[in-house]
Order: C-alpha cells, then sequence, then structure tokens
C-alpha cells in the first residue's frame, strides 16, 4: 500500500451532507460574512456534485498527503472529485483547470504553482459560475477568488525564526531570552521559498520579524550579505537548488567549511535537507552534536522528522494536511447549500485586486521533544516509520 493512501492519516469525524440536487440552490455570490448566511438570490443557480482539485506536484510528499486528504474527505461527503497533479508544470496546471471546467466541475480548489498565472482560467470559472477555494497558496491578481484556506504564514514563519533561535540557544522554546544566551556573533545564512508562492513572503516575513533586532544588534550576522528576500528565494522549493546555493555559499563566504556556521533559515523540509547535505559534505558534522549548523524547516516529512529525531535537523513545522482538507470541504459544503463560508480572517490576505476572505489554521513547532506526542500519538505517522524515514 501507498503511503499516501494510508487511512490513519487522513481520518476524520464523518459529516453528514446532503448533496444539492440541480437547480435547487443557488451560490452565493458574497465574499464575506460566516457560515449560514443567506444564499444570493441574484446569483446563478448551480448544484455542486462534481470538484476539480488541482494540486501543484507530486514530488512532495506534503502535496500527495494533501491531494488525497482533500479527496478522501469530499467523496466521504458525496462529491464527485477530480484530483489533478501537474509536477510543478504551469502549462499543465493551465491546461488540467481548463479540462476541469469543461469536463463540468461545478467547484475548484487550486493549490497553484505560480499564484499570478490562473487570470484567464479563474476568469472562466466565473463566467460558468463555477466558485473557487485558493488552498495553502493564495492565487493573486484576480478577483475570482472566492475564499482561501491555509495555516496562519506569517505565524509559520514566526516559528521558523524562533526555533532558530531557539536552537542556537538565544531563546527557550517559547521565544523568550535564555538565561545562558551566548553573547555571539554568531554566523547564518537565510533560505526563503520560491518567489512565485504567495506563502514564501509571508513566511520569510514572519522569520524576519524575530531574527531581524539579533542581526540588528549584532549577535548574528549574516556572512554573505544575502539578506533580500529575491536574493534567497528558491525556485519551486527545489532541493538541489538549495544544495547548490548552500554549496556556493560555503565556498565563496565559508573557506569551503573552515569558517564557523551557526545556523541556517530553512523555509521547508526538502530545501533543508539540501542545506544538510552540503553541510555535511563540507565537514561541519553528521549531527548537531558533533558540530552540524541549526537548521530549520516545515511541513514534517517523514524523512526530516527521521534526521529531527536522530538529531541532524533541528526542528520543522507541522501543518496538518488533515485539517486543512477538512477545512476545504467544509467551504466547499457551504458553497454548495448556497452559504458563505466562515472566515476567520478578512484583512490580510490582498491578492492585488481583492482581499480575499480565509480562514487561517494553526501550527505546531516540531523538535526531538515532540515527535511523539505531536506527530505519533496524532497518528500523522507512526513510530517505525519515524525510525525508518519512509512512509509504509
Amino acid at each position: 500500500m501507498n503511503w499516501f493512501t494510508k487511512q490513519s492519516r487522513f481520518k476524520k469525524p464523518l459529516i453528514a451532507v446532503t448533496l444539492v440536487t440541480a437547480g435547487a440552490l443557488a451560490l452565493s455570490g458574497c465574499a464575506g460574512g460566516g457560515a449560514g448566511a443567506g444564499a444570493d438570490e441574484s446569483s446563478a443557480a448551480v448544484a455542486i456534485t462534481k470538484v476539480g482539485v488541482a494540486m501543484p506536484t507530486q514530488t512532495s510528499e506534503r502535496w500527495i498527503a494533501d491531494g488525497d486528504a482533500v479527496k478522501s474527505q469530499l467523496e466521504e461527503a458525496g462529491f464527485t472529485v477530480d484530483l489533478q497533479f501537474a509536477n510543478d508544470d504551469i502549462p499543465t496546471q493551465t491546461q488540467q483547470i481548463d479540462s476541469m471546467i469543461t469536463s463540468g466541475a461545478q467547484l475548484l480548489i487550486i493549490a497553484s504553482i505560480d499564484g499570478t498565472a490562473l487570470t484567464s482560467q479563474l476568469q472562466a470559472a466565473a463566467d460558468a459560475g463555477i466558485k473557487v477555494i485558493a488552498y495553502d497558496r493564495l492565487i493573486r491578481n484576480s478577483e475570482n477568488v472566492d475564499f482561501y484556506v491555509s495555516f496562519d504564514n506569517f505565524k509559520v514563519g514566526v516559528a521558523q525564526g524562533t526555533s532558530l533561535l531557539n536552537g542556537l540557544g538565544l531563546v527557550d522554546a517559547t521565544g523568550a531570552k535564555a538565561a545562558d544566551a551566548p553573547s555571539g556573533p554568531l554566523n547564518i545564512e537565510l533560505f526563503a521559498g520560491s518567489a512565485d508562492d504567495n506563502n514564501a513572503t509571508f513566511f520569510f516575513d514572519g522569520a524576519m520579524s524575530v531574527l531581524q533586532p539579533y542581526i540588528d544588534d549584532g549577535t548574528l550576522v549574516v556572512k554573505s550579505g544575502q539578506t533580500k528576500f529575491d536574493v534567497v528565494a528558491t525556485l519551486r522549493w527545489q532541493q538541489e537548488i538549495a544544495q547548490k546555493r548552500m554549496e556556493d555559499l560555503i565556498t565563496s563566504t565559508y573557506g569551503g567549511g573552515s569558517t564557523p556556521l551557526a545556523g541556517v533559515l530553512a523555509p521547508y523540509d526538502g530545501i533543508s535537507r539540501g542545506i544538510i547535505t552540503a553541510l555535511q559534505s563540507a565537514g561541519y558534522g553528521d549531527t548537531i552534536a558533533d558540530g552540524l549548523p541549526i537548521v530549520t524547516g516545515q511541513d514534517a516529512e517523514i524523512a526530516s522528522v527521521k534526521l529531527i529525531n536522530d538529531g541532524v535537523q533541528f526542528s520543522t513545522i507541522f501543518k496538518d494536511t488533515r485539517t486543512l482538507a477538512s477545512q476545504a470541504v467544509t467551504a466547499t459544503k457551504d458553497f454548495a447549500a448556497g452559504n458563505t463560508p466562515e472566515a476567520n480572517n478578512t484583512t490580510d490576505y490582498d491578492n492585488g485586486v481583492k482581499v480575499v476572505p480565509s480562514f487561517l489554521l494553526p501550527v505546531v513547532t516540531i523538535t526531538k521533544d515532540n515527535i511523539q506526542s505531536e506527530l505519533v500519538d496524532s497518528g500523522y505517522w507512526t513510530a517505525a516509520e519515524v525510525a525508518a524515514g519512509v512512509a509504509s
């Protein structure tokens, strides 16, 4: 059985849903308000029975998990689902969404590859009366984004920055200054996510909000001088690109590995593993205990969870895809009932044309100390998977 079909990872309480018969209910045309709001009588009557789900890639286990969780929970709720992965290719994703529209999808859930590349597809969806839910990545430059489900992405960055400080001994796990904090200077380097992913800027800004004071007072030093988002961004979040940049930094700035490097801000576990490979190859040590710099991460991918358990990677940010999928399904059912989904943020996610009503979920910082309580006890990974670094 493939790991992403494992039922324990995606089990959620079944919530009864009555599917709409054709023409029975009208979709809401509103962009705000809470669950249970009345249907907009002026909008076209569109029954939602078929949902198109567009995911960016199958090269990241995180997105496989998201796709499977959304599909399984929608099907449990009675919807027909067309799930497509685009392998990080923008033309492929646009063609897949075009096909979903022409083949009769009545609602789209889209995790975009490039948040600026879907304007024509979203206009076609709007013209057909199809609602669009942006999934985890905000779709930009279009008024035809009806709802956004994600995690609190600025807080994700804050958690990553705080975790780096924690690993360096500057703060405790809560972010409070450590009594025995080193005075520095400590050399660090910064990595960010893909510039075409709206979330990447939130992650980076959140991290810098807690790191910048330590840079300003000289406790932390970015020895390369590379601190701007567009310089430290990693195209498509690719591990290989991150590894090559880290290798170049080691050569150009750290004497091939002879100059101390205390830590690296990494926004995603694949990027983290590329950075760690470069650091280990340069002789910085195999584990944190023998000198490997502190490296952060995100997504609790099983390979990185093993590295954390083994004392190699310091941390990751756990974004439970099961709860995000549930929120997308909840919003889908609200639209199907002619209601406006409940938003808990209506101010922060401006896509360049409109502020998209959003529902944001919390995240958890994972270190070696809480792998058992947060990941194993919750059924996300098993102890055997953590030990092996491979999903069963």
